[in-house]
């Protein structure tokens, strides 16, 4: 797999940023600071919030084929993740973040590739329709059911979720709380689907078209993690000058 750099999946990581950074600002002025408390429950916004971090996964999936340090990076993600679980923690404890979208990310790159040699060697196509499939069929463990999205198929045992010790995995008990929460089950399997999906797109010969430079955007994506640090106390500090404290 060539390590060649393909502009146009930085753009798009840096479009997801930028999505995410006008959501995340729309949350701190309406739930964090109570303009309207009912806002993360619109259909539209959850939607838009889903799309976000569907986008993140799967672009973070694609991206593990030029990583040459997949499991330095998976660390550097998690750390990060662990650093925001902190300081939530100590700051804003009933905004607190446990296993966020970081901790799913680095988790992710670890143990994928961990399988990358194996992966590589099945069909991207079957491979990608498989890990979606995996996607839908674990989505609802952590509401204690297996089956396709919100279809219920297999009710799981009582007895698993009497603690949150499995919480990275989507089993806890109804005492577990967290704003930002993606466990590994089901959504390390769509970040497969992202891994596959490139190469996917090589064994089509698409990948010419990735080669594209949308200004500004790419060079917003080389730096998604770092941005992602800042960007929330950042919004934070500019409610602040606006509302006040929280």
């Amino acid at each position: 797999m060539t390590r060649e750099r393909y502009r146009l999946i930085d753009a798009l990581r840096g479009l997801a940023l930028v999505n995410m950074l006008v959501f995340h600002l729309l949350y701190d002025i309406f739930m964090v600071y109570g303009v309207d408390t009912r806002w993360a429950m619109y259909p539209g916004v959850v939607a838009w919030e889903r799309f976000i971090c569907i986008s993140f996964i799967l672009i973070s999936g694609v991206s593990l084929n030029f990583s040459r340090h997949a499991y330095r990076r998976g660390l550097i993600v998690n750390a990060c993740g662990l650093l925001i679980t902190l300081v939530t923690a100590l700051v804003m404890p009933d905004q607190i973040i446990i296993f966020g979208i970081l901790n799913l990310i680095g988790c992710s790159m670890i143990l994928t590739q961990a399988v990358r040699k194996w992966l590589e060697k099945r069909n991207p196509f079957v491979g990608a329709a498989a890990a979606f499939a995996l996607f839908a069929f674990f989505f609802g463990v952590s509401n204690q059911y297996l089956g396709f999205f919100e279809v219920r198929l297999l009710e799981l045992p009582d007895a698993l979720y009497r603690t949150n010790y499995f919480a990275a995995f989507g089993i806890h008990n109804n005492e577990f709380f967290s704003t930002d929460y993606f466990p590994l089950f089901a959504w390390i399997f769509l970040f497969i689907c992202g891994f596959f999906l490139w190469r996917a797109i090589c064994a089509l010969r698409w990948e010419r078209f990735f080669k594209a430079r949308i200004p500004v955007l790419d060079f917003i994506g080389k730096y998604t993690l770092w941005i992602y640090m800042i960007h929330q106390p950042l919004l934070m500090g500019i409610c602040f000058c606006f509302f006040g404290q929280a």
